[in-house]
């Protein structure tokens, strides 16, 4: 049975408080099998003889949005494309584990447009750098998240599409358990 991890947007942020044991429910709730979370930050590890990530991605968030009231965007990625995804060195030229730096990763449904990559690019500085690969963009900011100029809302709007964010460590870890 395929395995998936489901990148949930909006829990634990913004005043949308939800308990991991709560999530873990709803997600059996929704027929799921092995259903486990990886910190508090909407990350949720299950089976499911489904093999359409999108039709995942859509059951999860009508059911979300029953449960907990509000839109939860999701991001479903097989445990092999994750591994993947932790594996890939985006930084040819940079060295994204200097003291200071650290990678996030966003997840969005599609890859993002030409145009779309050639604004976020624009937004390269001495303090942010940015890669495309796919569904999956790449940001080694050399400084706090909260020092940069650059935010995950401004990812969202410069993309027009919706994102989560991990902190690389994260996907790494969550890889790490299936590679």
């Amino acid at each position: 049975m395929p395995k998936y991890v489901a990148f949930l947007r909006a829990i634990n942020v913004g005043g949308h408080t939800v308990k991991m044991d709560y999530l873990r429910r709803l997600f059996e709730a929704m027929g799921f099998s092995n259903v486990e979370t990886f910190i508090a930050s909407g990350n949720v590890i299950f089976d499911s003889t489904s093999q359409s990530t999108q039709a995942l991605e859509r059951k999860i968030e009508d059911a979300l949005q029953g449960a907990l009231g509000y839109q939860v965007t999701t991001f479903i990625r097989t445990t092999s494309e994750l591994v993947d995804i932790a594996r890939y060195k985006p930084y040819k030229d940079a060295d994204p584990e200097a003291e200071g730096n650290t990678v996030y990763i966003a997840f969005v449904a599609e890859t993002p447009g030409d145009e779309a990559q050639r604004k976020l690019l624009s937004f390269t500085s001495a303090v942010d750098e940015f890669h495309v690969d796919g569904c999956q963009v790449y940001w080694l900011c050399r400084k706090k998240m909260s020092e940069s100029e650059f935010s995950g809302a401004l990812l969202e709007k410069t993309l027009g599409m919706q994102a989560t964010l991990r902190n690389s460590t994260t996907v790494k870890r969550i890889a790490s358990k299936y590679s």
